[in-house]
């Protein structure tokens, strides 16, 4: 009933590509804007700021990069952990080694050099697909981690292996609070999921889909796959580069080369397909839902079973409960969160009538 799209009406091919087209949403994303940019920071304590927020949205940034290049692509990776490091080690080097250079550019850089790198790797796409392509991908998580890891210059030559972030400075202010980190993240990634809305739903998005859905007819049509791809590999390693350097110094702040593993690449593929493929929203959904559950089943643990069971016991079992809600969510609703969140906006849409 208060989600109709009666009266609301596009004039032009413009108006019916808007990212918001109805009345409702636009309001809705403002009011989200607002309580994320304006209530949070004041209200939100450092805790779940620098615990919960910041690596929510640094990681569904990441996540965002990987679903462009297989939702909307359909170029199945396994590389996003090593590209989040060459970002990460390629911020650190840039501020590290140019003197007075603005901490954005030098993300902006590091998302580049991150893009440049999953250029070079996407090259087999071009000839393989599938699980060879994943096995090629794959390659360039240990590859990009060996070479971070054996060459000192990266590291600044430190014996430890361990590289400390420098001081976030903008406009000549350190933002050395979690409420600064937080905001300067919440911007990055809320231009950057802009700009992914964007692509998706113009030319470069269609081509994208084009070659997903059968890249044999999309050649045919006169589309190349050269380019389609490598823009596909090249902008999600972008965004994989650019969440890597706010993950080391917005969240970490110490990392070493290992931290970038083949388990966080696999946790930021279960964030895209739990969240939705091929969706700008299912990358947000999906991050919360790997970061937030195993959290919430700790706090009914100990509310419920308190000091009674030894805790090692109730760690197994909260991850024993996690990976089965994961797999009866997938058999119920393998097309994601995202598709959970639609589903109930036709549902409001038909209110109080049967859906």
């Amino acid at each position: 009933m208060f989600y109709r799209e009666a009266g609301q009406y596009a004039s032009s091919y413009a108006q019916d590509r808007q990212l918001l087209p109805l009345r409702q949403d636009k309001l809705g994303m403002l009011i989200l804007m607002a309580i994320g940019f304006a209530a949070t920071p004041i209200w939100a304590s450092d805790y779940w700021i620098s615990a919960i927020m910041i690596p929510w949205l640094i990681l569904a940034l990441v996540a965002l990069g990987q679903n462009i290049l297989m939702g909307y692509a359909g170029q199945l990776s396994l590389g996003s952990a090593g590209f989040m490091a060459a970002g990460a080690f390629a911020c650190y080097n840039l501020i590290l080694r140019v003197p007075g250079i603005p901490f954005v550019v030098a993300v902006i850089l590091s998302g580049l050099i991150a893009a440049v790198i999953g250029i070079l790797f996407g090259l087999p796409s071009l000839r393989i697909r599938g699980l060879y392509l994943a096995v090629a991908t794959l390659a360039s998580q240990f590859f990009i981690v060996w070479g971070l890891d054996k060459f000192g210059w990266f590291k600044n030559y430190d014996t430890s292996g361990i590289i400390n972030a420098q001081a976030i400075v903008i406009f000549g202010h350190t933002m050395a609070s979690p409420a600064e980190k937080y905001l300067v993240v919440f911007v990055i990634v809320g231009v950057m999921a802009l700009m992914a809305a964007n692509m998706a739903q113009g030319s470069i998005g269609r081509g994208w889909m084009a070659v997903r859905d059968m890249d044999v007819a999309a050649e045919a049509m006169g589309l190349s796959l050269l380019k389609t791809k490598l823009r596909a590999f090249a902008i999600s390693s972008f965004y994989c580069g650019v969440g890597g350097a706010l993950f080391l110094f917005a969240y970490l702040q110490t990392v070493e080369p290992a931290t970038f593993n083949i388990e966080l690449s696999f946790r930021i593929l279960f964030m895209v397909i739990i969240g939705g493929l091929g969706t700008i929203l299912g990358p947000f959904l999906g991050s919360a839902f790997i970061l937030l559950l195993p959290i919430f089943l700790n706090i009914i643990f100990h509310a419920v079973l308190g000091r009674a069971v030894d805790a090692t016991i109730t760690s197994a079992l909260e991850q024993v409960i996690f990976g089965v809600l994961i797999i009866v969510f997938l058999i119920f609703e393998p097309l994601g969160l995202a598709r959970l969140w639609q589903v109930t906006k036709e549902r409001l849409r038909l209110w109080p009538f049967k859906y």
